[in-house]
Order: C-alpha cells, then structure tokens, then sequence
C-alpha cells in the first residue's frame, strides 16, 4: 500500500518576475514500512519534493495522495491537521525553540493537536526516554550537544505516532559519531514499521536506506534498491569495539 504517492507534479516560483521551475514533471510512489532516500546536489529540487511530500508547499501542477487522501482542493488548517497526524519531521537545523526546554519543544505537535496536558508530558517523556534523553527534560538547546538536539527532534517527529518520518540532511550538521547515531534510530525506526523518507547529498548516507531516488535538475532520474545498504549499528559496534582495543 503506498502511504505517499506523487503523480505528475512541478513546482514553478517566480522571483524578481523571473519564472523558475524548481521540480519538473516528476512521479513516485512509496509504500508503507519503506527507508527511502531522496538524494541529489544542491539545487536539484530534492528539497522543494521534501517540501511538497511533507505537505509544507503545494505544488503547482498535479497531486500529492498522503495516506490514501488526495491533498488537492484541502484548506490550510486541512493540510496541517493531515501532516499533524501523519507525518514527523527531522530537520538538519534541528528547529528547536531555542528559549524553551526539551519536553516542552517535544510537547509542541501535541499542543497543535489539542492533547491534554497531562498526556503532552507522558507522551513527550516516554519519547525522549525512547531517544536516551530522560536525564535532559528541562535542558534548552544551547546546554545540548548538536547529536543531542536531533534526538530531542527526532523525540518531537515521534511524539504523533507518525505513520511517515521526513528526515531532511538529518546529518548534516553532526559530527560522524552522532550521525551514526542518529542513522541507528532511523534504521530502528525503519525496523519498526515504520515509513521514512531522507532527503540527502550524501552518497553514503543514502546507502543506509533499501531505495534511492535520485533528483538531478528537478527530474526523477533513477529509483533503484539499494545493494550493499549500510547498517547504522553496525559501524557504532565497529567503532565502541575499536575504542576498547585502542584503550
């Protein structure tokens, strides 16, 4: 069953009274419980189709299908309840209230929600207990590490129950040990039943899904099954076994 469907959709801005055509005629099709990754060089609009899946823009021509539900024609207030409910994001600049706590940015798709509070806090806690940040509840973002707050947003894509988690360059701003990890609870999430989506430009992080569609100049130009797929848990074995022969 597919839980994403893209058919025939472009995306036209015009800046400066100039037309631009971020995404060309494209069409795809993910189904339920899949690791895709999204992968292509700046500019090639993997981001604006991120964009578009997740139901953040609209796309100029043709239909996005979400859970079986066509978008077209759904007021604003439509989408957000349907992504709400369907959808968790994974940013590379994690979007954390910088000036707020870890449960209580955790706690914010919920309130949108209209959860009760003494769910919103249940709920939040279990899912930084679910990220190994039990012990950060009431830390803000600056007193975490760049790997802890993409756990506290991975903790807050979760915290809906999400069908469907979009990671955009969920790495990108970590260093290699902490994307590991962040890899490993993708892969867990994956293993799950979960469906997920990464939009990427890195070649080796797109080898840790089972598909990669490749984006080149707003055209899907391949989808193939991934090979060789990396197991996130594997290099952490790897590397936690390196250490203890080292020390």
């Amino acid at each position: 069953m597919s839980v994403l469907e893209v058919r025939g959709i472009s995306r036209t801005y015009t800046l400066d009274g100039i037309e631009v055509q971020a995404l060309g005629h494209a069409d795809l099709s993910i189904e339920e419980g899949e690791m895709v990754a999204i992968i292509g060089p700046s500019g090639s609009g993997k981001s604006t189709l991120m964009h578009i899946i997740g139901l953040l823009d609209q796309p100029s021509t043709g239909e996005v299908i979400v859970e079986g539900q066509d978008t077209a024609g759904l007021t604003q207030d439509q989408l957000s309840m349907l992504r709400n409910k369907h959808i968790g994001f994974v940013f590379q600049s994690f979007n954390l209230l910088a000036k707020t706590s870890a449960i209580a940015n955790v706690e914010l798709p919920m309130v949108y929600a209209g959860v009760p509070t003494a769910d919103r806090t249940r709920r939040a806690k279990a899912a930084l207990e679910r990220v190994g940040l039990e012990h950060r509840l009431q830390n803000h973002p600056n007193q975490l590490s760049g790997g802890q707050q993409q756990r506290v947003a991975i903790a807050r894509a979760l915290v809906n129950d999400p069908a469907i988690v979009l990671a955009d360059e969920p790495t990108g701003n970590l260093d290699s040990k902490s994307g590991v990890e962040v890899m490993t609870m993708l892969q867990e999430l994956h293993a799950e039943g979960r469906t997920v989506v990464l939009v990427t430009h890195d070649g080796r992080i797109a080898q840790h899904a089972e598909r990669i569609i490749r984006i080149a100049d707003g055209l899907v130009v391949s989808d193939e099954r991934v090979e060789n797929r990396i197991f996130a848990s594997d290099e952490l074995a790897r590397a936690r076994s390196e250490k203890e022969v080292a020390a």
